[in-house]
């Protein structure tokens, strides 16, 4: 999962009670009813798919025509971290933004793991800007939103999050040390278009707009590849 100094990875997603009781987890490939996980799932987001925060999404048709987006917020780790008390996580963020976790759904079930069709390059917007943690006294108090052709698709809060940051970061680097710039992006709410009847993915046209809390938005128009 450890690509270069600047890393994206994944690791919770988001979740409401079903009427039992139980937990949904409503990103993850189209489960619809499962009990609460008892760890996140943790993948890697290579590098090559960082993305200009109003730069294009590049929707190849020839490669999928199920691309989807994910509004999240990102946790920027600001000093090397391996093997720290849950307790103290928080302390090794630098700054929190906003990300769009661009999925291939397609490939994602094709290849059984979720790397590659989260990498496509441009499949990670992130931005506008980097808000200092000390800006932040609780990252679970985030509102997380999207919108596609300014029809409002997202509308959530972290404090709807199966896993905490503070819990992600601990889980994270328990096992592998996290390098200042590593970005981890935190999971999406319910909304996203394959989970709509019918699924709604994105097409070349669309504007896709991401905001969590006082962090800002990004905005990417999806468009297709020039062939020359």
């Amino acid at each position: 999962m450890k690509i270069a100094r600047i890393q994206t990875s994944r690791g919770t997603g988001f979740a409401a009670r079903d009427d039992r009781g139980g937990w949904v987890p409503l990103e993850a490939m189209g489960i619809v009813a499962a009990r609460r996980p008892e760890y996140p799932m943790v993948f890697a987001k290579f590098p090559s798919s960082l993305n200009d925060p109003y730069g294009r999404i590049v929707m190849d048709d020839r490669l999928t025509d199920k691309g989807d987006y994910e509004s999240e917020l990102a946790v920027v780790i600001g000093r090397r971290t391996r093997g720290i008390a849950e307790d103290e996580a928080l302390n090794c963020v630098f700054a929190y933004s906003v990300g769009n976790d661009v999925s291939a759904r397609d490939w994602q079930r094709a290849d059984g793991q979720f790397d590659r069709s989260k990498s496509f390059d441009t499949f990670c917007p992130i931005g506008p800007w980097l808000t200092t943690a000390d800006e932040i006294p609780d990252p679970q108090a985030l509102t997380v939103r999207s919108s596609v052709n300014g029809e409002v698709r997202q509308d959530s809060s972290t404090s709807e999050m199966i896993f905490s940051v503070r819990h992600l970061v601990w889980y994270i680097a328990r096992g592998m040390t996290l390098e200042p710039g590593d970005v981890i992006l935190t999971g999406t709410p319910h909304g996203v278009g394959f989970a709509m009847d019918p699924p709604r993915y994105l097409v070349p046209g669309d504007v896709v707009e991401c905001e969590v809390g006082s962090l800002g938005r990004i905005r990417n128009e999806v468009v297709a590849p020039s062939r020359t």
